[in-house]
């Protein structure tokens, strides 16, 4: 039985826009001005806490700990996917990412992963936000950089 119904493109597009904005503020170190895409109340996974809730917890637990630490953050943006409701009011996107990472003695290493996002917007064409992020690093990667970076 199939059950996923074919993506719009423009909500494809919005889907895509989503990542690659989150994929700039990440690199650029810049927390205040990726806070608008994600929920105030959102809900997240990451490397270093189980369920943080809200925005503001997510920040300080994850995002502080992970973007000045890893440099050239970034998605394929061809091959992100998308499953969208039937209101075209929420998403699930899908990527994989790119990253370097630092060892202890500043030496670079490949830093892949990938992201589940859960995205809404009250109107059909309006920008989506995240309302939970799941981010993992694929096996084997390790789960610390230790880069000192504030931005491009």
């Amino acid at each position: 039985m199939n059950l996923r119904i074919p993506v719009h493109p423009e909500d494809l597009a919005a889907v895509r826009a989503w990542f690659d904005t989150l994929s700039k503020y990440c690199r650029a170190v810049d927390y205040e001005a990726a806070r608008p895409i994600f929920a105030d109340d959102m809900i997240a996974f990451g490397t270093f806490t189980d369920f943080m809730h809200g925005r503001e917890l997510a920040e300080q637990k994850q995002w502080r700990n992970v973007w000045g630490a890893i440099r050239n953050f970034r998605y394929d943006l061809d091959k992100i996917e998308a499953i969208v409701s039937a209101d075209r009011l929420t998403a699930v996107g899908m990527g994989v990412w790119q990253s370097d990472g630092f060892q202890p003695n500043g030496e670079r290493f490949d830093r892949p992963g990938r992201t589940t996002v859960v995205l809404g917007r009250k109107a059909v064409g309006d920008r989506f936000v995240a309302t939970h992020t799941h981010m993992s690093l694929f096996r084997g990667t390790p789960d610390q950089s230790f880069g000192k970076f504030t931005g491009p």
